[in-house]
Protein backbone atom coordinates (compact mmCIF):
# COMPACT_ATOMS: atom_id res chain seq x y z
CA UNK A 1 0.00 0.00 0.00
CA UNK A 2 1.08 3.48 -0.74
CA UNK A 3 0.18 6.43 1.80
CA UNK A 4 0.66 9.73 1.63
CA UNK A 5 -0.38 13.19 3.10
CA UNK A 6 -1.72 16.17 1.29
CA UNK A 7 -2.59 19.63 3.22
CA UNK A 8 -6.08 20.98 3.80
CA UNK A 9 -7.40 23.84 5.31
CA UNK A 10 -7.76 21.80 8.88
CA UNK A 11 -4.18 20.56 8.42
CA UNK A 12 -2.63 17.31 6.94
CA UNK A 13 -5.33 14.74 5.60
CA UNK A 14 -4.42 11.25 5.33
CA UNK A 15 -4.96 9.24 1.33
CA UNK A 16 -4.37 6.06 -0.16
CA UNK A 17 -2.73 6.03 -4.05
CA UNK A 18 -4.98 3.60 -5.90
CA UNK A 19 -4.90 3.27 -10.10
CA UNK A 20 -8.34 5.60 -10.04
CA UNK A 21 -6.85 8.48 -7.83
CA UNK A 22 -6.09 9.64 -3.92
CA UNK A 23 -8.58 8.16 -2.16
CA UNK A 24 -8.87 10.35 1.10
CA UNK A 25 -9.04 8.45 4.38
CA UNK A 26 -11.31 10.35 7.45
CA UNK A 27 -8.95 12.36 9.42
CA UNK A 28 -11.23 10.98 12.49
CA UNK A 29 -10.17 7.79 12.11
CA UNK A 30 -6.99 7.76 10.87
CA UNK A 31 -3.61 9.62 10.80
CA UNK A 32 -0.16 8.44 9.34
CA UNK A 33 0.92 8.07 12.91
CA UNK A 34 -2.36 6.17 13.80
CA UNK A 35 -1.42 3.78 10.97
CA UNK A 36 2.01 3.25 11.85
CA UNK A 37 1.34 2.51 15.10
CA UNK A 38 -1.82 -0.30 14.81
CA UNK A 39 0.19 -1.41 11.97
CA UNK A 40 -1.43 -4.38 10.19
CA UNK A 41 -4.72 -3.88 11.79
CA UNK A 42 -5.10 -0.45 10.69
CA UNK A 43 -3.72 -1.85 7.64
CA UNK A 44 -6.51 -3.97 7.46
CA UNK A 45 -8.61 -1.28 7.77
CA UNK A 46 -7.84 0.88 5.41
CA UNK A 47 -7.59 -1.91 2.95
CA UNK A 48 -11.86 -2.57 3.53
CA UNK A 49 -11.79 0.96 2.91
CA UNK A 50 -10.36 0.82 -0.27
CA UNK A 51 -11.89 -2.18 -1.26
CA UNK A 52 -15.46 -0.76 -0.32
CA UNK A 53 -14.95 2.64 -2.10
CA UNK A 54 -17.96 2.48 -4.43
CA UNK A 55 -18.90 4.73 -8.14
CA UNK A 56 -19.51 7.29 -5.24
CA UNK A 57 -16.29 7.34 -3.63
CA UNK A 58 -14.16 11.04 -4.31
CA UNK A 59 -11.32 10.18 -5.89
CA UNK A 60 -8.47 13.19 -5.69
CA UNK A 61 -6.48 13.94 -8.40
CA UNK A 62 -2.71 13.59 -7.03
CA UNK A 63 -1.64 16.35 -9.58
CA UNK A 64 -3.85 19.12 -7.73
CA UNK A 65 -2.74 18.30 -4.20
CA UNK A 66 -0.49 20.10 -1.73
CA UNK A 67 1.25 17.16 -0.53
CA UNK A 68 3.60 17.02 2.76
CA UNK A 69 5.86 15.10 4.29
CA UNK A 70 4.64 11.37 3.80
CA UNK A 71 5.92 11.00 7.88
CA UNK A 72 4.79 13.96 9.22
CA UNK A 73 5.81 13.78 12.79
CA UNK A 74 8.50 11.06 13.62
CA UNK A 75 9.50 10.96 16.97
CA UNK A 76 13.29 10.96 15.95
CA UNK A 77 15.18 11.39 12.50
CA UNK A 78 18.81 9.13 12.42
CA UNK A 79 20.55 9.05 9.76
CA UNK A 80 24.19 7.02 8.36
CA UNK A 81 26.82 8.90 6.99
CA UNK A 82 29.10 7.85 4.21
CA UNK A 83 27.21 4.56 4.21
CA UNK A 84 27.77 3.71 0.41
CA UNK A 85 31.57 2.57 -0.17
CA UNK A 86 31.83 4.74 -3.42
CA UNK A 87 30.49 7.73 -1.82
CA UNK A 88 33.00 7.21 0.87
CA UNK A 89 35.71 6.90 -1.39
CA UNK A 90 34.78 10.01 -3.56
CA UNK A 91 35.00 12.05 0.00
CA UNK A 92 38.91 10.82 0.27
CA UNK A 93 37.16 9.14 3.62
CA UNK A 94 37.60 6.01 5.13
CA UNK A 95 35.00 3.30 5.09
CA UNK A 96 33.55 2.78 8.26
CA UNK A 97 34.08 0.24 10.18
CA UNK A 98 30.89 1.37 12.11
CA UNK A 99 28.05 3.38 11.25
CA UNK A 100 28.44 6.73 11.48
CA UNK A 101 25.56 8.53 13.19
CA UNK A 102 23.79 11.67 13.39
CA UNK A 103 20.13 13.25 13.63
CA UNK A 104 17.76 15.70 12.04
CA UNK A 105 14.65 17.27 13.84
CA UNK A 106 11.11 17.59 12.40
CA UNK A 107 12.07 21.46 11.28
CA UNK A 108 14.01 19.68 8.48
CA UNK A 109 10.39 17.75 7.00
CA UNK A 110 8.85 18.48 3.76
CA UNK A 111 7.18 17.34 1.40
CA UNK A 112 6.65 16.32 -2.49
CA UNK A 113 6.74 19.41 -5.04
CA UNK A 114 7.94 22.35 -1.56
CA UNK A 115 10.09 24.59 -2.00
CA UNK A 116 13.18 24.62 -0.01
CA UNK A 117 14.78 27.69 1.48
CA UNK A 118 18.54 28.15 0.68
CA UNK A 119 20.20 29.65 3.40
CA UNK A 120 22.15 33.41 3.35
CA UNK A 121 25.29 32.19 4.56
CA UNK A 122 26.07 28.80 2.93
CA UNK A 123 27.31 28.88 -0.55
CA UNK A 124 27.37 25.12 -0.38
CA UNK A 125 24.35 23.37 -0.43
CA UNK A 126 24.44 19.56 -1.79
CA UNK A 127 21.66 17.11 -2.58
CA UNK A 128 22.08 13.66 -0.93
CA UNK A 129 19.39 10.52 -2.39
CA UNK A 130 18.45 8.77 0.44
CA UNK A 131 16.39 5.27 1.06
CA UNK A 132 15.05 5.88 4.60
CA UNK A 133 13.60 3.20 6.83
CA UNK A 134 10.15 3.97 9.03
CA UNK A 135 10.02 2.02 12.05
CA UNK A 136 7.16 -0.03 12.65
CA UNK A 137 7.13 -0.85 16.33
CA UNK A 138 9.17 -0.49 19.12
CA UNK A 139 12.91 -2.11 18.69
CA UNK A 140 15.17 -2.52 21.38
CA UNK A 141 18.23 -4.35 20.93
CA UNK A 142 16.87 -6.59 17.85
CA UNK A 143 19.17 -9.11 15.94
CA UNK A 144 19.77 -8.17 12.54
CA UNK A 145 18.08 -11.26 11.53
CA UNK A 146 15.14 -9.88 12.84
CA UNK A 147 15.31 -6.35 11.82
CA UNK A 148 13.19 -6.03 8.84
CA UNK A 149 10.41 -7.12 11.04
CA UNK A 150 10.21 -4.15 12.64
CA UNK A 151 9.78 -2.17 9.23
CA UNK A 152 6.48 -0.66 8.91
CA UNK A 153 7.96 1.10 4.87
CA UNK A 154 10.06 2.79 3.08
CA UNK A 155 10.23 6.20 1.57
CA UNK A 156 12.51 8.56 -0.51
CA UNK A 157 14.38 11.22 0.87
CA UNK A 158 16.64 14.11 0.79
CA UNK A 159 19.32 14.49 3.00
CA UNK A 160 20.11 17.86 2.08
CA UNK A 161 24.05 19.44 2.92
CA UNK A 162 24.95 22.83 3.34
CA UNK A 163 28.75 21.44 3.51
CA UNK A 164 30.21 25.14 4.34
CA UNK A 165 28.49 24.86 7.96
CA UNK A 166 28.41 21.07 8.17
CA UNK A 167 32.34 21.52 8.29
CA UNK A 168 32.39 24.71 10.32
CA UNK A 169 33.22 21.92 13.36
CA UNK A 170 33.31 18.61 13.89
CA UNK A 171 29.92 18.78 14.61
CA UNK A 172 27.67 18.00 11.60
CA UNK A 173 24.78 19.32 12.88
CA UNK A 174 24.01 22.61 11.71
CA UNK A 175 24.58 22.14 7.99
CA UNK A 176 21.98 18.76 8.20
CA UNK A 177 19.38 20.53 10.26
CA UNK A 178 18.13 23.79 8.43
CA UNK A 179 14.53 24.33 7.41
CA UNK A 180 13.51 21.99 4.90
CA UNK A 181 16.49 20.15 4.35
CA UNK A 182 14.81 16.43 4.78
CA UNK A 183 12.14 15.98 2.58
CA UNK A 184 10.33 13.06 2.63
CA UNK A 185 8.30 11.20 0.17
CA UNK A 186 5.76 11.55 -1.87
CA UNK A 187 4.48 7.89 -0.92
CA UNK A 188 5.17 5.76 2.41
CA UNK A 189 5.25 2.28 0.90
CA UNK A 190 4.60 -0.87 3.21
CA UNK A 191 7.69 -2.96 3.38
CA UNK A 192 5.36 -5.79 2.25
CA UNK A 193 5.51 -4.20 -1.47
CA UNK A 194 9.45 -3.75 -0.73
CA UNK A 195 10.71 -7.47 -1.05
CA UNK A 196 14.47 -6.98 -0.89
CA UNK A 197 15.19 -2.70 0.31
CA UNK A 198 19.14 -3.73 0.24
CA UNK A 199 18.77 -3.75 -3.91
CA UNK A 200 17.13 -1.17 -5.40
CA UNK A 201 17.63 1.14 -8.11
CA UNK A 202 18.82 4.92 -6.38
CA UNK A 203 18.84 8.28 -8.46
CA UNK A 204 18.93 11.92 -8.26
CA UNK A 205 18.96 14.77 -10.96
CA UNK A 206 19.29 17.86 -11.30
CA UNK A 207 17.39 20.20 -13.44
CA UNK A 208 17.20 16.71 -15.48
CA UNK A 209 20.44 15.83 -15.39
CA UNK A 210 21.03 12.68 -13.54
CA UNK A 211 23.69 13.59 -10.59
CA UNK A 212 23.55 9.95 -8.43
CA UNK A 213 22.74 6.31 -10.14
CA UNK A 214 23.24 3.77 -8.25
CA UNK A 215 21.48 0.53 -6.31
CA UNK A 216 21.68 0.17 -2.42
CA UNK A 217 23.55 -2.96 -2.54
CA UNK A 218 26.10 -1.00 -2.61
CA UNK A 219 25.89 -0.09 0.70
CA UNK A 220 28.12 -0.56 3.22
CA UNK A 221 25.41 -1.32 6.43
CA UNK A 222 22.62 -3.05 4.87
CA UNK A 223 18.98 -1.72 6.48
CA UNK A 224 18.90 -4.65 8.89
CA UNK A 225 22.44 -3.91 10.51
CA UNK A 226 21.76 -0.31 10.44
CA UNK A 227 18.32 -1.23 12.38
CA UNK A 228 19.76 -3.50 14.66
CA UNK A 229 22.93 -1.46 15.10
CA UNK A 230 20.98 1.32 16.50
CA UNK A 231 18.09 -0.22 18.47
CA UNK A 232 21.35 -1.40 20.50
CA UNK A 233 21.89 2.25 21.91
CA UNK A 234 18.72 3.60 21.44
CA UNK A 235 15.18 2.42 21.50
CA UNK A 236 13.65 2.51 17.56
CA UNK A 237 9.52 3.56 18.08
CA UNK A 238 6.72 3.29 15.98
CA UNK A 239 7.06 6.35 13.55
CA UNK A 240 10.94 6.64 13.64
CA UNK A 241 12.83 7.76 10.82
CA UNK A 242 16.29 6.08 9.38
CA UNK A 243 18.12 7.77 6.68
CA UNK A 244 20.14 4.99 5.05
CA UNK A 245 23.00 7.00 3.46
CA UNK A 246 23.92 8.30 -0.05
CA UNK A 247 25.36 6.78 -3.05
CA UNK A 248 28.15 8.72 -4.85
CA UNK A 249 27.36 11.85 -7.20
CA UNK A 250 27.12 14.29 -4.64
CA UNK A 251 28.29 17.77 -5.18
CA UNK A 252 31.26 17.44 -2.27
CA UNK A 253 32.54 14.58 -4.17
CA UNK A 254 33.71 16.34 -7.58
CA UNK A 255 37.25 17.92 -7.69
CA UNK A 256 36.88 21.59 -6.24
CA UNK A 257 37.07 22.93 -9.78
CA UNK A 258 34.37 21.26 -11.00
CA UNK A 259 31.48 21.60 -7.82
CA UNK A 260 28.22 23.64 -8.98
CA UNK A 261 26.35 23.91 -5.54
CA UNK A 262 22.51 24.29 -5.79
CA UNK A 263 21.43 27.63 -6.67
CA UNK A 264 17.96 29.35 -7.25
CA UNK A 265 15.61 27.81 -8.97
CA UNK A 266 17.51 24.17 -9.12
CA UNK A 267 15.35 21.35 -9.41
CA UNK A 268 15.96 17.78 -7.62
CA UNK A 269 14.27 14.54 -8.27
CA UNK A 270 14.82 11.54 -5.90
CA UNK A 271 13.48 8.48 -7.30
CA UNK A 272 14.30 5.23 -5.66
CA UNK A 273 12.57 1.59 -7.33
CA UNK A 274 9.25 1.05 -6.14
CA UNK A 275 8.95 4.32 -4.31
CA UNK A 276 8.32 6.70 -6.69
CA UNK A 277 9.81 10.61 -7.29
CA UNK A 278 10.29 13.20 -4.52
CA UNK A 279 10.74 16.39 -6.25
CA UNK A 280 12.16 19.69 -4.96
CA UNK A 281 13.42 23.21 -6.15
CA UNK A 282 15.91 25.58 -4.40
CA UNK A 283 14.40 28.79 -3.58
CA UNK A 284 16.55 32.24 -2.22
Amino acid sequence: MKLLTFRTENGLQLGIKTEKGVLPVPNDSFTVKKVIENGSEALNELADLQDKAGPQAQFLDEATLDLGPCVPDPGKIICVGLNYRKHAEESNMAIPETPILFNKYNNTLAGHGDDIPLPDDSEQVDYEAELAIVIGREAKKVSKDEALNYVFGYCNANDLSARDLQFRSNQWLLGKCLDGFCPLGPYLVTADEISDPNALQIRCTVNGEVRQNSNTSDMIFHCDEIISYVSHYMTLSPGDVILTGTPEGVVLGYPESERVWLKDGDEMTVEIEKLGALTNTMRK
